[in-house]
């Protein structure tokens, strides 16, 4: 097989995968981030239409460019904003679309009238109307893309207020797509200004193949960032929302405060819930009877930490007096990690080493 023939290969594999992945996101088989899955599926069948040009070239079905149709460019441009709809129905599943959300509509009407007149306007504005057309496609780009990175960085500040185990509910996988596919594109316009793109396709093919799979892995994997149970969702993207300021409004007395903080001092060291691994704000509100929105004010105000800090010191603790005896030496890293709590040896570790400056390896030694 050749260079040529492998390309081919990959671009098939590429489509295909994209409108499989898609297909998938739309039928939902986990019912799970319903508006959120419906959103990425879009992407990724729009993600795919780029490759269309390749896949008809080779297999001959049509002598059409399908990528210069002016139909398929406008839902082209589309792209970044349905990805961020899609990051932004992850990040906050109670959004609704506003009469003020028609400015996502200004870059695209921009843009469906400068295709028009590229295509059908006076032959003599066509240079500027191209650059014009590329630069629009450049900033909607790295507008919405910036613009999810940031929504997800956010994102995963505020579940710290009510879950104590953030791997499965991060978005950290969005986050690595957002930063490879910039890497890869950024290599790609260098190479293409300074040398023969082609001679790069099979190469940036491959490693758009590899972040697919990448992709297909992670998201069909993802569960539930928020309860589905609408009052109790309610309550966690309302906590999880709160400024600063907010978070230090007085809403007991100090007399109310010290008492549940005395109360939730021996729930933890006698109970240990923190050893549950899906303990959140919910859960340890209800062991104690008091509402979410008062237990974590105690907990901010209280004891000047998140809801993540709070528990994770509990179970960093636990751990590190696990590991400092002799008698759990059969005990494996991974087996002590879920001994307290995590879900898996790299939320351990991480979480180790963020609350002592080593891991637990260096600490046990």
């Amino acid at each position: 097989m050749n260079a040529s023939e492998l390309n081919n290969l990959v671009v098939v594999l590429i489509y295909g995968s994209l409108v499989f992945l898609s297909l998938l996101k739309f039928s939902n088989p986990l019912k799970v981030n319903r508006k959120a899955n419906l959103w990425f599926g879009f992407f990724l069948l729009l993600w795919s239409t780029f490759w269309l040009d390749e896949v008809f070239s080779f297999t001959k079905v049509s002598e059409i460019e399908i990528g210069s149709l002016p139909f398929l460019q406008f839902f082209q441009f589309l792209t970044p904003v349905v990805f961020y709809f899609s990051v932004l129905f992850f990040t906050n599943p109670t959004f609704r679309f506003k009469i003020s959300d028609s400015k996502y509509l200004v870059l695209p009407l921009i843009f469906t009238i400068n295709l028009l007149l590229m295509n059908f306007g006076d032959n003599r504005n066509q240079e500027i109307f191209k650059i014009i057309f590329i630069g629009l496609i450049l900033f909607q780009a790295m507008f919405y893309t910036a613009f999810s990175y940031f929504t997800i960085r956010k994102h995963q500040i505020k579940i710290q207020q009510f879950s104590a185990n953030t791997e499965g509910i991060n978005l950290n996988w969005l986050e690595y797509i957002i930063l490879i596919i910039f890497i890869v594109n950024l290599i790609y316009v260098i190479y293409n200004l300074s040398y023969n793109s082609h001679s790069l396709n099979i190469f940036i093919n491959i490693a758009f193949l590899l972040v697919i799979y990448f992709v297909g892995y992670y998201s069909l994997k993802q569960k539930e960032i928020y309860p589905i149970e609408e009052k109790q969702r309610e309550e966690l993207m309302a906590i999880s929302e709160e400024t600063e300021e907010e978070i230090k409004k007085k809403l007991i007395s100090d007399e109310e405060l010290s008492k549940i903080k005395n109360q939730l001092q021996e729930l933890m060291e006698v109970q240990k819930p923190y050893l549950d691994s899906e303990l959140n704000l919910i859960k340890l509100a209800e062991l104690l009877s008091v509402s979410t929105h008062h237990l974590s004010y105690v907990i901010n105000n209280g004891f000047q930490k998140n809801f993540f800090q709070y528990v994770n010191e509990y179970r960093i603790d636990y751990a590190k007096n696990l590991l400092k005896d002799d008698r759990n030496n059969h005990l494996s890293i991974l087996g002590i990690a879920y001994e307290f709590g995590f879900n898996s040896k790299t939320s351990f570790n991480t979480t180790f080493k963020k609350l002592t400056n080593q891991t637990p390896s260096e600490f046990k030694k």
